[in-house]
């Protein structure tokens, strides 16, 4: 290849520069690829697992491709000026290509399995985004052969792209929250057009680079490379499997996903990028038979230090989101710096090996990046369902050792060093008990059941007691076996059930422990569909939770499958619609709140089907509710509201709803059983009371779209500071709720029934000032809301449990008054009967006092409401 000694310094500094930003573009665009692709599969590990794979892919092949080209190019730069202009508009049309994709491949896919459906998905995302991969990959040797003849230059060309590269993972954390994912795409692709612009203006200045051609000899040496390439191929894989499983852990442990992934990216590009400038200055062999040794124990004692490292996140106390993201960085920083240091020094080292040409470093990268693409792959969906996370990781350990032997001048020492490894790696072969990973929240909790696949880790855990949590990637919306978060599960399904006249079919959109599906089976003969993507969850409902959930899946037709995809697919109509809790912020799911989804669920129902979507307000701040609420209602013009507690139900439906007379039409079909399953031992007043009027809000504002998403940038910068209030939630929406007299119109309540109804209905709100009034740390006003709550209605679960729980708080208070336990208790039942810690103290006392007959009636109540309590078995 020719030379460029004569090109003036300026001109390739200036090169350099364009190459620094166009690493930059080129990950800022992979960052905001995994948020579009996680929105596609609503599950955004398979988003990065899928945009890592393509872009590596691209980013290999195209490099190889790249070395023929030299061949016919006279001016790369021009080439690499074109190059630019045509990835920006690629990127600029990819939102608009993966809507129509999105439209006409439903009906195509309607009968896949999830399988095939996420293969299928993985397919198509992948071919669109491999292109514009391909064309990034095409600029590395175009730009390498401008230096060939400068000493060191893949050191250097690479470290400054990889610099660039770095800055571009962690530009879409500054600009998603602020533009949202369009503009920042339109940001980014900005800095391509620049980039193109200004390397085709330099090209009519740079001496013209004659073709490169490849002799006998050259075509020799490459067949004596190939074992090298492909042992450097294996390393790129196992980067890849690190990245993805790291990106797994993390995510879970630490922040959501796609920052995690712009961290970890930023990380590994980082030190990937100062190994290689590190690199010009190890001219020692050894440094071959080190590095690999130093990266595997770096691995292994990475995951050493994860328990210290979440351990230290579960208990700082942090304020911003931009405090979060150093803090919580610089911990990843610590975790996988040193592995990636010692990839980033292995291309410029193994190519003084190659005779340090352009061309060998071209090809090494090219074989690292495709098999960094397997690597993505194998990871993403194979190893992690077969053996987990946690054993990747030790695996890529030992695959560096050995991968390293192609190349190592001392193979005894890597052979030493693979069982020394090994041994250190038993103990974390496994994740660690989840007590471990998040102590200040489960330190007395035991692990009952883990369950990894390619989608989430599933976690059933206990609590001293016995009760059980179930957990999705460590986190928990009341999924318990207690009795106040079984109560409170059930009502999921009691309030949309309740709201139709006469339910034939149910569906649920998540199945979670099956409790909340429980309540349904007050219809003997109702038709009752969930939805649950999690295989793990699924095995959870009926091996560790159907002590109180029934056994509903004996009479549950549960279907493994997405959400969104499910309702998109699924041509049946149903009679009732329950959209369970979770949460909102994390990547891909805030879609399910989205007015596409809300739409497509609309389409669902039958012509007096009733939708219900519950919100947790404890993981919202006000704008964001507001905003959810202006979602809901441009789908469901008649949307009204029911406020159970401090979960909010969002009731859509095709007609107004019928109100008490639907309801009292509802109830007589029931037997007196599946009253009490239905009600939850209170009345049809007592759930009408809930009602919080129809959805008042100015439709002006901006809505969840599936596109242009707002609340899962919103809420992660709310949740550290503390933005999260509840009591601006609850002031707002007793704001917003109407008169009692209003309500009894809207629900069609007569005269016969006002006065029990208008009962309901104050109770709930004094209730709900209550807790606003100790929110605000005005406890005495919140305790005289209470009692006047209970003198409304005390037959309102909640507000007899509130004062139930009260009393029983002030046994320590009453004992100077000569006020037994017995005697406290005993007017904790009057209040309520199935009060689980009254019932389970009053069986103990009984016993102890040698009162057996009445201790076992007690037993046996306690063991209804409460049978996996450690105190029964």
């Amino acid at each position: 290849m020719a030379t460029t000694q004569n090109s003036p310094k300026l001109i390739l500094s200036i090169v350099l520069v364009l190459y620094f930003f166009s690493g930059l573009s080129s990950l800022a665009y992979e960052v905001l690829w995994v948020r579009m692709l996680s929105l596609q599969f609503g599950v955004s590990i398979f988003g990065v697992v899928t945009t890592v794979a393509a872009f590596m892919l691209g980013l290999g092949a195209g490099s190889l491709i790249g070395i023929k080209l030299l061949r016919k190019l006279a001016n790369p730069l021009l080439v690499f000026a074109v190059i630019e202009f045509v990835i920006g508009v690629i990127s600029l049309g990819i939102p608009l290509l993966f809507q129509w994709i999105e439209s006409w491949q439903v009906d195509l896919t309607r009968q896949f399995p999830l399988g095939l459906w996420y293969l299928w998905q993985f397919l198509t995302t992948g071919m669109v985004l491999l292109l514009p991969a391909l064309l990034m990959g095409l600029g590395f040797p175009l730009i390498l052969s401008l230096f060939e003849k400068i000493p060191s230059s893949l050191s250097i060309v690479y470290a400054v792209n990889t610099f660039g590269a770095a800055i571009g993972a962690l530009i879409p954390l500054l600009l998603l929250p602020a533009l949202g994912w369009i503009s920042s795409l339109h940001v980014i692709v900005g800095i391509s057009f620049c980039v193109a612009a200004v390397a085709g203006l330099l090209s009519r200045f740079t001496p013209a680079v004659p073709p490169y051609t490849e002799n006998v000899e050259g075509r020799q040496l490459l067949a004596r490379q190939i074992p090298l390439l492909l042992a450097y191929a294996g390393i790129g894989a196992v980067s890849l499997m690190l990245e993805i499983s790291w990106t797994r852990l993390f995510g879970m442990l630490f922040l959501r996903t796609e920052y995690v992934l712009a961290i970890i990216l930023a990380v590994f590009l980082i030190g990937i990028a100062v190994g290689s400038f590190v690199a010009r200055h190890l001219k020692k062999k050894t440094w071959f038979n080190l590095l690999p040794i130093l990266a595997s124990i770096f691995v292994v004692a990475g995951l050493w230090l994860i328990p210290y490292a979440a351990n230290v996140v579960d208990t700082k106390q942090l304020t911003s989101l931009n405090q979060a993201l150093l803090y919580q960085g610089a911990l990843i920083t610590l975790l996988t710096l040193p592995v990636t240091l010692v990839f980033g020094a292995w291309l410029p080292l193994l190519n003084q090996r190659l005779g340090d040409t352009g061309i060998s470093g071209a090809r090494l990268y090219g074989a690292n990046s495709i098999g960094a693409a397997t690597g993505a792959l194998v990871a993403g969906f194979l190893l992690t369902p077969l053996i987990g996370s946690y054993a990747i990781i030790v695996v890529s350990a030992l695959l560096i050792l050995l991968f390293s032997m192609a190349w190592s001048d001392n193979q005894k020492k890597i052979v030493v060093a693979i069982p020394v490894v090994s041994l250190a790696a038993i103990p974390v072969y496994e994740m660690v008990p989840v007590n471990t990973l998040m102590p200040s929240v489960y330190a007395d909790t035991k692990d009952l059941y883990r369950n990894e696949d390619a989608l989430n880790i599933t976690h059933v855990i206990a609590k001293p007691d016995g009760q059980r949590l179930l957990l999705a990637d460590l986190q928990r919306m009341d999924a318990s076996s207690d009795p106040a978060s079984v109560h409170s599960q059930r009502n999921q399904a009691r309030l949309p059930l309740l709201l139709h006249p006469e339910p034939e079919s149910v569906l649920f959109l998540g199945l979670g422990t099956g409790i909340s599906v429980s309540s349904s089976l007050a219809y003997p003969n109702l038709q009752r569909t969930a939805v649950e993507i999690s295989s793990g969850a699924i095995e959870a409902v009926d091996s560790w939770f159907k002590q109180v959930n029934l056994k509903v899946v004996d009479q549950t037709i549960i279907i493994r499958d997405d959400a969104r995809r499910f309702i998109k697919t699924d041509p049946a109509k149903y009679d009732v619609i329950v959209g369970d809790l979770f949460h909102p912020d994390l990547v891909g799911r805030s879609a399910l709140l989205s007015k596409q989804q809300f739409l497509r669920v609309k389409d669902r129902l039958n012509d007096d089907g009733v939708f219900v979507q519950w919100i947790a307000l404890n993981q919202f701040e006000l704008e964001s509710l507001q905003i959810i609420l202006r979602t809901f209602k441009s789908a469901f013009p008649n949307s009204v509201l029911f406020l159970d507690a401090f979960r909010l139900a969002l009731v859509g439906s095709n007609r107004s709803l019928s109100g008490l007379p639907g309801v009292q039409k509802n109830l007589d079909g029931l037997t007196p059983d599946g009253l009490r399953l239905l009600l939850g031992g209170e009345n049809q007043f007592a759930w009408l009371g809930r009602y919080w009027g129809k959805i008042n809000i100015d439709d002006s504002g901006p809505v969840q779209d599936e596109w242009a998403p707002h609340i899962e940038f919103r809420l992660p910068s709310a949740r550290y500071n503390g933005e999260l209030d509840l009591s601006k939630l609850l002031s707002y929406l007793l704001q917003q709720r109407p008169h009692v007299s209003v309500a009894a119109s809207e629900l069609n309540i007569d005269s016969t029934h006002y006065a029990a109804f208008e009962r309901a209905y104050i109770a709930t709100e004094l209730a709900h000032r209550s807790w606003l009034a100790m929110l605000r740390n005005n406890a005495s006003e919140g305790q005289r809301l209470l009692r006047l709550a209970y003198q409304a209605n005390p037959a309102d679960h909640w507000i007899s449990y509130a004062v139930a729980d009260a009393t029983l708080a002030n046994f320590e208070v009453a004992k100077p008054a000569g006020i037994s336990e017995k005697t406290i208790l005993e007017s904790v039942l009057r209040i309520r009967p199935d009060h689980a810690e009254a019932l389970k103290r009053m069986w103990q006392l009984e016993e102890e006092g040698g009162n057996f007959e009445a201790a076992m009636q007690y037993k046996k109540q306690f063991a209804e409401l409460s049978p996996l309590d450690k105190a029964l078995h």
